[in-house]
């Protein structure tokens, strides 16, 4: 396999995180109800999450500057979005502030969306389809534990439209 191949998975998975995030979120969008409090989550769950939100590269994406210093973020800081695009022929979408995504969430709700979601590039949904019911829903628990923080991430763009920031653009894409 590729070295390219090798370093890009883990980052593949952080990306399936935002998108399914943002995607449960415009699903919310339309509901009043508040989500329901998260069931009491066990250290021994909390604890997996933060280490499958470690291993499948979550904080790549979704945790600014985490990756340019070799994961040097303070905890507090992990998952709460960022302003770096992601730019390609689908556009440019953002990593969204997880811990504010699954804050509007119900566990339940969050396994649904993580399963059956299909989003846009560079998001492997396929990943999230692949993960066991109870590491999502340890990831979940890690996730609510962490509590809300952070700003929401830049709104999607769609083709052309010029992103204000900075961006990682996919080869072959002229924007």
């Amino acid at each position: 396999m590729p070295a390219f191949i090798r370093r890009a998975a883990p980052l593949a998975a952080a990306v399936a995180l935002l998108t399914a995030a943002t995607a449960a979120l415009h699903v919310e969008a339309g509901s009043t109800a508040k989500p329901a409090a998260a069931p009491a989550a066990d250290a021994k769950s909390i604890e997996r999450g933060r280490y499958l939100a470690r291993i499948a590269g979550c904080n790549d994406c979704h945790t600014p500057g985490y990756a340019q210093t070799g994961g040097k973020v303070d905890e507090k800081l992990w998952l709460t979005g960022d302003s770096l695009g992601w730019q390609g022929a689908w556009g440019t979408t953002y990593p969204s502030n997880l811990r504010l995504a699954l804050a509007k969430m119900t566990e339940q709700e969050w396994v649904r969306v993580a399963k059956s979601a299909q989003f846009r590039a560079p998001m492997p949904w396929f990943a999230l389809h692949d993960m066991s019911e109870a590491d999502l829903r340890a990831i979940y628990r890690y996730v609510r534990h962490l509590g809300p923080a952070g700003e929401p991430a830049p709104a999607y763009l769609p083709p052309g439209q010029a992103a204000k920031g900075p961006v990682i653009a996919f080869p072959g894409q002229a924007h």
